[in-house]
């Protein structure tokens, strides 16, 4: 492990470096083969503007300190197919959610080969996969059809039948409502601006229309702004730990259902 130790009391079997890539905060830590946290979590500020290089730089940057690992999960906030970077709405900005987009930053991620280049800056084989679509694997149950809703700088949407990953849509940036879309009317700038009770309406309003939608068996809420959610959300609806976010990365590699740059 070219000298990394391996965590004490750490179980048999692989290591996961885990990390979440957010619109507001950039996460890691080391996953055991049950998927218990090795060591502390860490987590930095997304800096802004953030082209591809600068993203991976602070990346490595973060999980310097963590130890040994023998492999590495990345949910990352935009369209991701076979490891590769399709879309990033909210990290090609010009200071962070909510600002005009960056068309130069926008094309730079449209085709970078993250976990290839993550991979090869490492020194160990990375997969890469949405964020929410990392998430469910942490949270689902593995029965019907179940749909995973992430509340945090933006919104993101997963949906799994019986356990197995669909394909990836980017619902959060379909209209949803006042001419605007799930990501622009749910977000933490939404959120913050037209307060928490309109913000609770609003999230309401868009699990009622993604069960006519998709007609889920269950729904799991979560994401950084999960905590502000208020009342019961009803039977087929959950509210799940944000830490999901890193404990998915364990199935990521059980299903192999990201891409993989070694």
């Amino acid at each position: 492990m070219d000298g990394r130790r391996r965590p004490q009391g750490a179980g048999p079997g692989p290591l996961t470096l885990a990390i979440d890539v957010g619109g507001s905060g950039l996460k890691a830590s080391v996953l055991d083969a049950a998927g218990a946290m090795t060591v502390d979590r860490v987590r930095v500020a997304t800096p802004y503007p953030l082209p591809p290089e600068r993203l991976v730089d602070s990346l490595v940057e973060l999980v310097a300190p963590l130890g040994a690992y023998d492999r590495v999960s990345l949910g990352f906030p935009g369209m991701v197919r076979d490891g590769v970077v399709r879309t990033a709405p909210n990290l090609a900005t010009e200071e962070g959610p909510g600002s005009p987009t960056d068309p130069a930053i926008a094309d730079a991620w449209d085709g970078f080969a993250l976990a290839e280049v993550l991979t090869e800056r490492l020194g160990r084989p990375t997969r890469v996969l949405n964020d929410a679509d990392l998430q469910g694997g942490a949270v689902v149950q593995g029965e019907g059809l179940e749909m995973v809703v992430t509340l945090g700088t933006g919104f993101g949407t997963a949906l799994y039948h019986q356990g197995r990953l669909c394909p990836h849509l980017e619902l959060g940036h379909h209209p949803f409502r006042e001419d605007e879309t799930y990501d622009e009317q749910l977000g933490d700038v939404a959120r913050r601006h037209v307060g928490r009770k309109r913000w609770n309406r609003r999230v309401r309003e868009a699990i009622a229309i993604l069960h006519v939608l998709c007609r889920y068996d269950h729904l799991y809420v979560g994401g950084g702004n999960a905590k502000h959610l208020e009342g019961d959300l009803g039977p087929r609806v959950s509210v799940v730990d944000n830490k999901a976010g890193i404990l998915g990365g364990i199935k990521l590699w059980e299903d192999g259902s990201g891409g993989s740059g070694g």
